[in-house]
């Protein structure tokens, strides 16, 4: 699993980079991002819905959110 640590980003940033780690990522494979944006929630819900991405979890963790997304099988 690859990670993406985007502590201390503030939007639109953490969802752009998640974005663009995304389109790099082989099909079926999983990023795990780490996050302390409070709109990274709602921001990585929206970036997964619009492009066909699985939203695995959204774990509080402290001060931060951890975010698991899993690319779509071709």
């Amino acid at each position: 699993m690859q990670e993406l640590d985007l502590m201390g980003l503030k939007c639109p940033l953490p969802a752009l980079r998640t974005e663009k780690a995304l389109a790099a990522l082989p099909a079926g494979r999983r990023l795990s991002i780490l996050a302390d944006d409070p709109l990274a929630p709602l921001d990585m819900a929206h970036l997964c819905n619009e492009a066909g991405h699985a939203l695995v979890s959204t774990t509080p963790v402290s001060y931060t959110h951890l975010r698991a997304h899993e690319t779509p099988e071709h």
